[in-house]
């Protein structure tokens, strides 16, 4: 299964390329893509409708400031959305953390922390969440954990 890694705008790859060379590492398949909740919605609509379809298993969405793209991610889809809130609004990206953060019941999102590190996180998390169907997946967990989680 592929991880899809879906940005709200191409400003935002350099945040994000942190967590394709994590995904890469883990030899999980993965495509990005720049598709805003706001500009672009029927483009997200229809990246995350066909997603499962296409061959992903786990959508990370990554935004700034009002954040709305993994939520409109979440809404479209089934497959687990994972948030990765930037900086760009008020410093630190609080407002992207908290519009990701809270959700309406129903419509989960599972939230990292702002930035690379989250990035980062939101790739380690996607390969604990399809190592449960992928041994090989799972084998290079096992490395990860093994080497304290830094490679």
């Amino acid at each position: 299964m592929k991880v899809m890694i879906i940005m709200g705008s191409q400003t935002d790859d350099v945040i994000m390329q942190e967590c394709s060379k994590w995904l890469t590492w883990f030899q999980i398949p993965h495509e990005m893509v720049v598709a805003s909740a706001h500009r672009n919605p029927d483009k997200v609509r229809d990246l995350m409708v066909n997603a499962q379809t296409n061959g992903f298993g786990v959508i990370i969405a990554a935004a700034g400031m009002a954040a709305a793209l993994p939520g409109v991610c979440s809404a479209y889809t089934s497959l687990p959305v994972l948030g990765v809130p930037l900086d760009g609004g008020l410093p630190g990206g609080i407002d992207a953390l908290y519009s990701i953060v809270q959700m309406p019941a129903g419509l989960p999102v599972g939230t990292l922390a702002v930035g690379k590190a989250g990035a980062r996180n939101a790739a380690a998390l996607a390969a604990r969440i399809l190592a449960l169907r992928d041994n090989k997946v799972a084998k290079k967990l096992e490395e990860f954990k093994a080497n304290d989680y830094r490679i």
